[in-house]
C-alpha cells in the first residue's frame, strides 16, 4: 500500500471531530447522572485492567517495531486502540452512572495520589488526539511522519496506561 496523504487529511478531520466529542463528554460526565438499575461497581477493576493490558500491548508493539516486525506492531496497535476505545466506554458508563469516590488516603501519599491523578488525566487529554493522528500517520503509510509523533506520543501513552492502573489500586480501599 501507498503513502495516503487525502485519506490522512479526512481521518485528521474525523479525529478532530472525536476528540472533541470525547473531551466535551468526558468534561460533562461529572454533571450526568443516570439511573439505570444496575450496579457498575465493577467497572473500575475492568477499565484499570484495560489500561493494564494497554501498556503491555504497547510494550509488544514498541518491541516488534524495533525488531522490524512491522505486522505484529500493526495488530498491536490496532488492539492497543481497542482496548483503549473499551477503557473510554467504560470510564465514561461508570462515571455516569455511580456516585464520585473520594480519595481519602492521607500525610504524603495523598500527595503522590493526587501528582498521579493529576498528570494522568492531563496527560490523557492532551495526548488523545495525537493517539489518533499518529495511529492514521501509520494506517495511511504515512511512515517518517508516523515515526516522528510516535517517538513523543507512545511515552506518554504508555504513562497514561500505566498510571490508570496504579491510580485503581490507591483509591480501591476507598468504594463503596
Amino acid at each position: 500500500m501507498q503513502p495516503n496523504e487525502a485519506l490522512a487529511e479526512k481521518l485528521d478531520r474525523i479525529a478532530w471531530v472525536i476528540t472533541a466529542i470525547v473531551l466535551l463528554l468526558v468534561g460533562a460526565m461529572r454533571q450526568i447522572k443516570l439511573e439505570l438499575g444496575i450496579d457498575f461497581r465493577f467497572l473500575p477493576a475492568f477499565y484499570s485492567a484495560l489500561n493494564a493490558l494497554t501498556a503491555v500491548i504497547l510494550i509488544y508493539g514498541y518491541v516488534a517495531i524495533r525488531q522490524k516486525k512491522i505486522r505484529q506492531h500493526q495488530l498491536a496497535m490496532t488492539t492497543a486502540m481497542i482496548s483503549s476505545l473499551l477503557f473510554l466506554l467504560g470510564y465514561v458508563l461508570y462515571h455516569i452512572t455511580t456516585p464520585e469516590t473520594p480519595y481519602g488516603g492521607q500525610g504524603a501519599i495523598r500527595y503522590v495520589y493526587f501528582f498521579l491523578l493529576i498528570t494522568h488525566v492531563v496527560l490523557a487529554a492532551v495526548i488523545f488526539p495525537f493517539v489518533l493522528f499518529t495511529f492514521i500517520r501509520g494506517y495511511t503509510r504515512l511512515i517518517e511522519r508516523h515515526r516522528r509523533l510516535a517517538r513523543w506520543v507512545y511515552p506518554l501513552w504508555l504513562y497514561v496506561a500505566l498510571t490508570g492502573p496504579v491510580l485503581y489500586f490507591m483509591i480501591r480501599p476507598y468504594y463503596s
